[in-house]
């Protein structure tokens, strides 16, 4: 396990403080906790952008183009 030492402002340092205390957690598993969200939000985006890199451009405005046809039909 790793220490990292953070510099914040003092009122978002009160305020992260304010949050973890209504969620019943320390100011350490609040930024643990949130650090996960960022990095599972980052994994998310790099494994759509290399899925999307690797994709058939046409495929996808087919697929694009029948659901719109979907849409219309359901829509009246």
């Amino acid at each position: 396990m790793s220490t990292l030492t953070i510099r914040f402002p003092d009122n978002t340092t009160d305020r992260l403080k304010s949050l973890a205390r209504s969620r019943g957690l320390s100011v350490n598993k609040l930024m643990e906790e949130m650090s996960a969200q960022a990095l599972a939000a980052w994994d998310t985006e790099n494994r759509f952008r290399s899925l999307a890199a690797q994709g058939d451009v046409q495929q996808a405005l087919a697929i694009l183009d029948r659901l719109d046809g979907i849409a219309k039909s359901t829509n009246h």
